[in-house]
């Protein structure tokens, strides 16, 4: 009997030749899970998860001052995941409206949705998902959330288009990236609400700069794009200094103590190093003072704020001993 050199389709191999020619189809149930880990890698790239460090050190750290102490696991279970579920939404929604603009600019044509690699209705259904998500999580934790949380949707949603008509597109970044902090402890008498809205925008305005004449072209607005970059990057150091003084208020109010004011002259230094390596004629480390350094600022904030609070404690804790053994 002579055997096809060759498989057939809807049969296995007949040979060993065909074995050992490689171009055998692989089988499908080794297809699916590779492309469904496929999706979720890139996801997750599209809406940049480890940026969710920016705000959740913020939430975690106004969380921990709100409740005078470690708060339970439950509630901070609840803030963070209602601190993720919005900001996916936001990054997808913002990745959805802008899909045309960054097909057309040679910095973003290999993301997700102008590459092809993620459909518009997968996105779409993603924010969908995660703003329900969101909702029902602010839900969770208390009413008055459940009532808040489709305005803090607007604003954290409609940073998206601000860019098509205000330069000061920065500060709508900013305020919904400050939302967390507030979200997190609506009574926190906002100081630390407003200085993450400006830390954010002035960082945001240094990262903008990167696509300057690409807005130009498009009719985008920005700040760069309104005052130029050499005026932008000053107001962005402006911004910084205002987030220094706004915490240094936060700080006197709550009568916090020397290591959350040690470590805020360490984030003032940081941010003078930030401004240094980025100059108007010079962008090329933009990213560097963008991701890495913005990181290690919410963090070194978040650990402050949780041994002042872990500190009062033990104050508290002495005071009441003492005042038992009398």
């Amino acid at each position: 009997m002579k055997f096809s050199s060759s498989p057939v389709d809807g049969r296995p191999p007949t040979n060993r030749s065909e074995v050992a020619s490689g171009d055998l189809p692989r089988p499908m149930h080794l297809e699916s899970p590779v492309r469904g880990l496929a999706r979720v890698g890139e996801f997750l790239e599209m809406i940049k998860v480890g940026h969710t460090l920016f705000a959740l050190p913020f939430a975690i750290g106004a969380t921990v001052l709100a409740a005078g102490g470690w708060p339970s696991v439950l509630q901070l279970l609840q803030i963070s995941l209602a601190v993720i579920f919005a900001r996916t939404a936001a990054m997808a929604f913002n990745r959805y409206i802008d899909r045309a603009i960054d097909a057309e600019n040679p910095r973003t044509q290999n993301r997700s949705l102008p590459s092809g690699a993620l459909t518009p209705q997968f996105v779409l259904l993603i924010v969908f998902f995660s703003s329900a998500a969101f909702i029902a999580t602010a839900a969770s934790i208390g009413p008055y959330l459940a009532w808040l949380s489709p305005v803090a949707l607007v604003v954290i949603l409609g940073y998206s288009v601000t860019k098509r008509v205000t330069s000061l597109c920065h500060l709508a970044l900013g305020a919904a990236l400050a939302l967390a902090p507030i979200g997190a402890w609506v009574a926190i008498r906002g100081t630390l609400g407003a200085a993450v809205m400006f830390w954010t925008a002035g960082f945001d305005i240094m990262y903008s700069a990167l696509d300057d004449e690409f807005d130009r072209a498009r009719g985008l607005k920005s700040i760069p794009v309104r005052w130029g970059i050499p005026r932008a990057l000053r107001i962005a150091m402006g911004f910084h200094f205002l987030m220094v003084v706004l915490l240094v208020i936060f700080g006197v109010r709550l009568e916090l103590g020397e290591v959350y004011f040690g470590t805020l002259a360490g984030v003032a230094a940081v941010l003078t190093y930030e401004h240094r390596l980025v100059q108007p004629d010079d962008l090329a480390r933009v990213n560097q003072a963008f991701f890495f350094w913005n990181i290690v600022i919410s963090i070194a904030l978040m650990v402050a704020m949780i041994v002042e609070a872990s500190s009062a404690i033990d104050s508290i804790g002495t005071i009441e001993t003492e005042s038992h053994d009398r």
